[in-house]
């Protein structure tokens, strides 16, 4: 579909793109299309752009904007049937210059690994899993025909680089890896070539918060060390803001504003720019203040005449609706594809974060009275997994290692409560929720709904109060991943038609079917006539994860474990699908155990509940309390980290951020936890002491009938942590 370019508005045209000092790559008109069924879909929208050698240039955007189309296109990899036109002109550093559109399959081979290499979000997938690291560096030299042996020396250093052992990585097969750990060996695998330029596709997508900014922290690094040029995709839009020079914002295939990155952060001048930094879940924003981006992105059949935005934004006028806005100069280096750029940032007022002492003073006076009786109760619950030592010879030996998911947790879940767990991958919170809900039987302790023993009525075993079939009923759970807990053969109207057979027997077809329609109304699938025959695969992301916690609410649950239920989604839909939630928990009266990686999600959801932050580190809770003295004065060095890691949108460029507070990288291994207190191997307060004590979860303070409690020996002014030796003081001076 061609736009009209014509129409005034105000402010002066940018004809030609930014120029930069040195380009290493020249972007003129780049066009992606597939030809589908229903007509033409252009996924990537006449781009004109030049990236600056040795610049990281982040790319940002909802799901669906063509953020990983463009890179694709980039390095001329779309897949078939799609056809990329136009120019992508490579200009190496030792003066040749190629168009990478018109290379051929043997040069291109060569152009992907030698000059430009990319790292994909899921580095198991792009692992083959029956073979070591160190195949993989092999193949890769030998295609190129790189010498071995001075490939894998170089690969050395650069895994040491990036705080891995060399010799275990290469020995390892990638499931022997942690997420983060294989994400840096494929970081280590694409820069063996030594290529001028990386493009990096949502790197930290699937990791924890405290791995992402590790991993940000290493790419500033390995850019500085290996003479990079970083094109960094993601959808976070903090992450752009830590580590990118300048920024692109990506809405509709498009290029809608690009510049300077602390320039967009602080005046952005696009509506779709301000309202995606304004949708971002903040640690210290408001939470009045932040509000989902309303409607959809377009489909790219049917792109919208004049500005792509239009539909969706507050500022449209009549000349928005017919004329495409080419590009404005905000100034020389900054452009904004808005016909009223220059009113935008007082149009859409940018959120203002408060200071630890304003949340701490603002703490929510309606928190959860804890003097009452539990709606569920865990007392000093363990999980221990027994896992196989490795190799296939071991089939035949009895030999395995126990994993301490769970060690010595107690909670109490109360009625129309907010616990959010906290903490990074494999410390023990999926499984702990499940122990919760009865899907995971604990090793030891118990497990009470009501007072009732769940698997004592599961093994109809001592008095029963509560048959085990009810309790299932009111302890539910909605997954991280809708996609794959939604039956792919099933229409919605028969996925959401089973919970309401279960809970409502005397319901005809017909009052399931209007039910079904009223409650997709209310969570906002309009119209849900449209939405009830469809199938998961013909939902977005956000409607699937709509539909999921649809289910576990219409079996009328008085608890609801949501794993991680928002983190494969959009920011712009985070706080949309958690003030779902709470809407629905106000309604129907039920209880939220919540797992999350992200300590600004934990934040929005319990404070806006009245509910509490539990923070876990290798299978126990260091720090629970409410969230405005979690977040504004976090007592165990742990949950310190964490608020460290929590990205935040910088406002003034002049201010630098904290070193990592963290002295070593990796979490340690579960099978072999660290003797005393658990985090004291990477606690940059620990003493001689953590290594052989193990800390009792202490009081800090009562607020409003809750405990602010910290497994650290810090809280105890009189103890004989004070007067113990620094590791942190031994290992400098080693």
């Amino acid at each position: 579909m061609s736009k009209s370019k014509e129409g005034s508005g105000k402010g002066q045209r940018q004809e030609s793109v930014l120029e930069v000092e040195d380009p290493i790559l020249e972007v003129r008109d780049l066009n992606v299309a597939f030809q589908m069924d229903r007509g033409n879909a252009q996924v990537i929208d006449d781009i004109n752009v030049d990236i600056d050698r040795n610049e990281i240039l982040g790319i940002v955007g909802e799901s669906g904007s063509g953020k990983s189309m463009f890179a694709s296109a980039l390095l001329d990899a779309v897949v078939d049937p799609g056809v990329a036109s136009g120019e992508v002109k490579f200009h190496s550093g030792d003066g040749n210059s190629i168009d990478v559109l018109d290379l051929s399959e043997d040069e291109l081979r060569e152009f992907r690994w030698d000059q430009a290499a990319m790292v994909f979000q899921g580095a198991m997938s792009s692992f083959n899993p029956v073979r070591k690291i160190r195949k993989h560096f092999v193949e890769t030299l030998v295609s190129h025909d790189y010498n071995v042996e001075e490939g894998l020396d170089r690969a050395a250093d650069i895994l040491s680089s990036l705080y891995l052992d060399p010799e275990t990585v290469l020995n390892s097969y990638p499931h022997e890896l942690s997420g983060g750990m294989r994400q840096r060996a494929l970081i280590a695998l694409s820069l063996i070539l030594e290529p001028e330029m990386l493009i990096m596709d949502e790197p930290t997508a699937s990791l924890d918060l405290l791995m992402q900014r590790s991993i940000i922290g290493l790419i500033k690094e390995i850019k500085q060390e290996y003479d990079l040029t970083i094109v960094f995709i993601t959808h976070d839009l903090q992450l752009v803001a830590e580590l990118a020079d300048r920024m692109g914002v990506m809405y509709a295939f498009e290029f809608v504003e690009l510049g300077p990155t602390d320039e967009i952060i602080n005046h952005a001048t696009h509506p779709y720019s301000r309202a995606l930094i304004n949708s971002t879940p903040n640690l210290m924003a408001p939470l009045d203040d932040m509000k989902s981006i309303v409607g959809e992105s377009p489909d790219p059949v049917e792109i919208p005449d004049g500005c792509s935005y239009h539909v969706r934004c507050p500022m449209a006028d009549e000349q928005c609706r017919q004329v495409d806005p080419g590009p404005y100069s905000v100034n020389n280096k900054h452009i904004s594809k808005c016909h009223y750029w220059e009113e935008a940032e007082n149009e859409i007022p940018a959120i203002e974060p408060e200071t630890d002492s304003e949340l701490y003073q603002n703490s929510n006076a309606n928190l959860r009275e804890t003097e009452r009786d539990a709606l569920l109760s865990l007392d000093d619950i363990e999980v221990h997994f027994e896992e196989e030592s490795g190799g296939f010879f071991d089939i035949f030996s009895s030999e395995s290692e126990t994993v301490s998911a769970v060690d010595g947790v107690s909670l109490d879940i109360y009625e129309r409560d907010v616990v959010v767990l906290v903490g990074e991958s494999g410390c023990g919170k999926t499984t702990l929720g499940k122990t919760a809900v009865g899907l995971q039987r604990p090793t030891k302790g118990t497990v009470e709904y009501r007072g009732q023993d769940i698997w004592q009525a599961r093994s109809l075993v001592g008095d029963i109060d509560i048959p085990y079939e009810e309790i299932r009923h009111s302890l539910q759970i909605i997954h991280q991943d809708p996609g794959s807990s939604l039956n792919s053969f099933h229409r919605i109207n028969k996925i959401l038609e089973e919970p309401l057979i279960q809970q409502n027997s005397e319901l005809d077809e017909n009052e399931r079917r209007e039910r079904i329609l009223g409650m997709l109304e209310y969570i906002g699938m309009r119209p849900a006539s449209e939405y009830i025959d469809r199938y998961p695969f013909q939902l977005s992301g956000g409607e699937q994860q709509r539909v999921a916690m649809l289910r576990a609410f219409l079996m009328n649950p008085e608890m609801i474990l949501a794993d991680e239920p928002i983190s494969a989604l959009d920011v712009s839909l985070r706080v949309e699908m958690m003030d779902l939630m709470l809407d629905l928990q106000d309604q129907m009266g039920t209880s939220f155990l919540f797992v999350s990686h992200n300590l600004a999600n934990a934040r929005y959801i319990s404070e806006k509940a009245g509910g509490r932050i539990a923070v876990m580190y290798l299978g126990e809770i260091v720090e629970i309390g409410p969230p405005e003295r979690i977040i504004s004065d976090p007592r165990h060095p742990y949950t310190q980290a964490l608020k460290w890691a929590t990205p935040e949108l910088k406002r003034d460029s002049e201010t630098e951020r904290e070193e990592q507070p963290l002295r070593e990288i990796d979490i340690p291994d579960p099978i072999n936890p660290p003797s005393g207190c658990r985090f004291h191997t990477r606690c940059p307060e620990a003493r001689e002491v953590c290594r052989k004590q193990t800390p009792a979860k202490v009081q800090v303070e009562d607020v409003e009938g809750q405990r602010h409690r910290a497994a650290c020996f810090r809280e105890y002014n009189d103890h004989e942590y004070w007067n113990s030796a620094s590791i942190v003081e031994e290992e400098t001076s080693e």
